[in-house]
């Protein structure tokens, strides 16, 4: 069973930073990818950020140019740095790793961590 701890929320003024961290652990496997969510209040999750196991990197159209998806693949972490905060980022932000084992794909989710971008 893998289990992700995930770091970093926090209440911030439009502008201004963040940056979050996920730390996998357990029998994790061979990752294949690293991907951040998040989800506001009444509307669905939505992809943020993903990092593959070739270190190809994706981003939402909302977020380029703001934010940076790194993997630190020692520790199996993922990390989000976050700049340039918009109240419109304002959400729970969930980390999620899809790894393959011996006998399966195994998709994990973190607990989510609390984002606030006051204006």
């Amino acid at each position: 069973q893998v289990q992700l701890v995930e770091s970093g929320g926090g209440l911030v003024q439009t502008g201004g930073s963040l940056r979050l961290s996920c730390l996998a652990s357990g029998s994790i496997g061979s990752i294949i990818t690293m991907r951040w969510y998040r989800q506001a209040p009444g509307k669905q999750r939505e992809l943020v950020a993903g990092v593959s196991s070739d270190g190809t990197t994706t981003y939402a159209d909302s977020v380029k140019g703001r934010f940076t998806i790194s993997r630190d693949g020692g520790k199996s972490a993922v990390c989000l740095q976050m700049s340039s905060l918009r109240p419109d980022d304002t959400a729970v932000y969930y980390c999620n790793i899809v790894a393959r084992t011996t006998f399966s794909i195994n998709n994990s989710w973190g607990q989510g961590t609390q984002v606030t971008v006051s204006s």
